[in-house]
C-alpha cells in the first residue's frame, strides 16, 4: 500500500492531503512519464492525468509494452484511455524479445529488441490499433524471468478485421468538383462514385484515413482525416454532401488542402504517406501550377482524375491545356487518370483504388523514413575487439532496418576508422534495404588507433558530397579517447548541413561525445558501459532522426 502526499492550492492557502492509494477501490495517481517499472505491485489501478499525448512520452511495444514505457502513454496508445485521462489497471508480465512498433490514437510506439520485464493493460478497445508491423513478441526463456502471473489473451480475429485495409496505410484527401460546370445531376453521380471508391479503400485505424474538400469558387473542407474512421460513418457523410456551385477553382482547392489539411492538428498521421485525389469535371477555371508545386514540396502525392475531358471544339475555352501534367505529383502517367463519363465510373473504382494504395509508386511522400541519408562512422580501433565490433554492426543494422532504403528513398553509407579511414560503401552503392544491411554486416574489422576528428573530416568530404541539406545524418560510434581534436571537424560537418549523433561505449569520454553532437546535446549524445547495451538506443536514435528531419523540413 502506498502513501501519497499532495499540496493543493485553494484561495491562497495550501492544504496537505495524505491518502492511501493502490488498493482495488482507490486508484494510484501517476504522472504522464511514470513507467511500468516504477509501479510497486502487480495489478495496480493507476490514475492518469489529462493530455498525456502532448508530452514526449516513451512507449515501446504494441499491446504488450516494455516496462520502461510510460504507463499513461501506453494506455492512450492501446485505446484504454483518451485525452481526458482516467484509470487503468497495469498487469506485470515477463520480459520479451521483439517489441513491435505501431501508431495508434496519436501515439507512435517504438520497437525494442529485448527488455527484461513487460506489462499489459486492461481489456483492449473496440477500435484496433494502427499497426506498422505484426503484433507479436517472443517471450524470453524461462530462466531469464519468472512466469507471467496472467496468461495473454489471443487477439480477436473479428476485431482485427475491422481495422481497415492494412496494405493501404495512407492519409487521403479527396477533392471533389462542386462547381457549376458539373451540375447537380453529375454531382450526384460523382458522390456515388466517391462512395464506392471509399468503400473499396476500406478505411480504418490500420488502413487509410479519408477527408474531403469541395472545390467551387472557394474550397470548403467537409470533414477531416480523423472525423470518420469507420466505413459506415464515412459513407454516410459522403452521401450527405450538399452541392455548392460556383467556379471550378481546382487550384485554390489544391492550395487549401496542401497548406493545412494534413497537419497533425487536423488528423494527419506522422509517417503516413499523403495522397490527394482531385476530381475535375471538364477543366479548371484557375491556375494549378503553383498549388501543385506546394503540394509536391509538402510531400503530397497529387492524383488528378479527369472525367469527361475537353472535346476538340472545347479546347479553346481551356485556360491551360497542360493542366493535368502540371497538377500531378509527377508527370509519368501514373498520377493521371481519365474517365470518359460519369455514367461509366463503376469499372474504374478498383483500378483507381489500387493506384491510390500503391505505396511503392508514391514518389512525392517524403518522410524521415524514406528521405534521409544516414552515414555510420565506425570505430575500428584495437580496443573494440572482434566480438564487440560485430555487436556494433548488429546495432547499426538495427537502425538501418527502420528506414525505407531504395533508389528513391533513404540511403545509408559507412566509413570505418582507426588512424586511417576506409570508405566501406557510399550512400549510392546499394539501392535496397537487403543489400545495404548485408554490406553493413560484412564490414571487416580493421584494428589500430583512434583518430576520430580526421575521420569526421574524411566522412564529410567523401560520404556526403552528392547530397542536399536538411536530410543528412552522421552517427559516430566510438569506444575510447580520440588522439586528435574532434570539436572543429564536427562543427565543420554541421555547417555543411549534417546532423550528428555520437554514441559512446566503455571508455569514450562524455566531453568528446558532446563536442561532436549537434544541438541540443542531450538528445544527440548516447553512452553505455557495455556493447550489449547498444540495442536499447536503436528506437531512440530512429525517433531522433525523424524529429530532426521533421523540424528541418
Amino acid at each position: 500500500m502506498s502513501q501519497l502526499s499532495v499540496l493543493l492550492p485553494l484561495t491562497g492557502l495550501f492544504f496537505l492531503i495524505s491518502a492511501t492509494f493502490g488498493s482495488e477501490s482507490t486508484p494510484y495517481p501517476v504522472t504522464c512519464v511514470t513507467r511500468g517499472a516504477d509501479l510497486e505491485k502487480d495489478g495496480m489501478v493507476v490514475l492518469c492525468p489529462t493530455d498525456c499525448s502532448q508530452w514526449r512520452v516513451s512507449v515501446f511495444g504494441t499491446k504488450i509494452y516494455a516496462s520502461v514505457s510510460s504507463v499513461c502513454g501506453a494506455a492512450i496508445h492501446n485505446g484504454v484511455l483518451g485525452q481526458s485521462g482516467g484509470t487503468v489497471r497495469v498487469l506485470r508480465l515477463q520480459g520479451r524479445h521483439n517489441y513491435m512498433s505501431s501508431y495508434a490514437h496519436g501515439i507512435q510506439s517504438q520497437a525494442l529488441s529485448r527488455w527484461t520485464a513487460s506489462f499489459s493493460l486492461t481489456k483492449p478497445v473496440d477500435v484496433p490499433l494502427e499497426l506498422t508491423s505484426e503484433i507479436t513478441a517472443t517471450i524470453l526463456p524461462a530462466a531469464a524471468q519468472p512466469a507471467a502471473k496472467k496468461p495473454l489473451k489471443k487477439p480477436s480475429v473479428k476485431k482485427a478485421l475491422t481495422g481497415g485495409n492494412k496494405d493501404c496505410p495512407m492519409d487521403i484527401a479527396m477533392v471533389i468538383d462542386s462547381s457549376n460546370n458539373i451540375g447537380q445531376r453529375r454531382f450526384n453521380l460523382q458522390k456515388n462514385f466517391v462512395t464506392k471508391l471509399a468503400a473499396m479503400l476500406r478505411v480504418g485505424s490500420t488502413g487509410p484515413h479519408i477527408g474531403l474538400i469541395q472545390a467551387s469558387g472557394s474550397p470548403r473542407t467537409e470533414f477531416l482525416l480523423s472525423n470518420y474512421t469507420q466505413p459506415k460513418e464515412l459513407l454516410f457523410a459522403i452521401k450527405e454532401l450538399a452541392y455548392l456551385g460556383g467556379d471550378t477553382n481546382t487550384g485554390k482547392a489544391i492550395m487549401h488542402t496542401a497548406e493545412t489539411f494534413f497537419s497533425q492538428d487536423n488528423g494527419g498521421r506522422r509517417g503516413h504517406p499523403r495522397v490527394m485525389m482531385v476530381l475535375v469535371d471538364g477543366w479548371p477555371s484557375d491556375d494549378l501550377e503553383q498549388a501543385a508545386m506546394l503540394a509536391r514540396e509538402s510531400g503530397i502525392n497529387v492524383f488528378l482524375v479527369s472525367v469527361a475531358k475537353p472535346a476538340a471544339d472545347e479546347l479553346a475555352m481551356v485556360r491551360d491545356k497542360d493542366f493535368m501534367k502540371k497538377a500531378v505529383c509527377k508527370d509519368n502517367g501514373f498520377f493521371s487518370y481519365l474517365i470518359p463519363s460519369w455514367f461509366s465510373t463503376t469499372k474504374h473504382v478498383k483500378p483507381l483504388a489500387q493506384k491510390l494504395c500503391s505505396l511503392d509508386n508514391l514518389l512525392c511522400s517524403k518522410t524521415c523514413y524514406n528521405s534521409v541519408n544516414i552515414g555510420f562512422l565506425i570505430d575500428g580501433s584495437s580496443s573494440v575487439g572482434e566480438g564487440n565490433f560485430q555487436l556494433v554492426l548488429d546495432f547499426l543494422a538495427g537502425i538501418a532496418r527502420s528506414f525505407e532504403i531504395s533508389d528513391v528513398g533513404a540511403r545509408i553509407g559507412a566509413v570505418q576508422f582507426t588512424y586511417d579511414q576506409r570508405l566501406e560503401f557510399s550512400l549510392f552503392d546499394h539501392s535496397n534495404k537487403e543489400d545495404s544491411i548485408n554490406a553493413l554486416k560484412r564490414i571487416p574489422y580493421m584494428s589500430g588507433g583512434t583518430a576520430t576528428g580526421a575521420a569526421i573530416s574524411y566522412t564529410t568530404q567523401n560520404l556526403f558530397r552528392r547530397t542536399g541539406p536538411g536530410r543528412n545524418f552522421l552517427i559516430v560510434i566510438t569506444d575510447g579517447q580520440s588522439y586528435d581534436d574532434v570539436r572543429d571537424p564536427a562543427m565543420a560537418a554541421q555547417k555543411e548541413g549534417i546532423t550528428m549523433y555520437s554514441v559512446g561505449v566503455a571508455w569514450a569520454p562524455v566531453d568528446d561525445l558532446r563536442s561532436m553532437s549537434s544541438e541540443p546535446k542531450d538528445s544527440h549524445t548516447f553512452f553505455t558501459r557495455e556493447f550489449t547495451g547498444l540495442a536499447e538506443f536503436i528506437p531512440l536514435l530512429v525517433r531522433g532522426v525523424c524529429r530532426d528531419f521533421t523540424e528541418n523540413n
